[in-house]
């Protein structure tokens, strides 16, 4: 996952847990807009989460941000 997907990502992760607390999930799709302007970039982020670690469609948002934090 390239440098700039991993800093939006934690800081949206950051971001629903600061909003929802630490038991807030979301899918991928939460790093995006609601339109497909970038659809490389979602590609990049689909292949992280389903083909690479095998996450169900939502998973904890502290599971993510640690798991991006830690360079997986």
């Amino acid at each position: 996952m390239r440098a700039s997907l991993r800093q939006k990502a934690i800081a949206i992760c950051d971001d629903k847990i600061k909003k929802k607390g630490e038991t807030v999930g979301l899918s991928f799709y939460a790093f995006f807009a609601n339109k497909n302007d970038d659809p490389e970039l979602l590609m990049e982020a689909a292949v992280w989460w389903i083909k690479t670690h095998e996450l169900d469609h939502f998973v904890k948002a502290v599971k993510i941000r640690d798991m991006i934090k830690a360079g997986l």
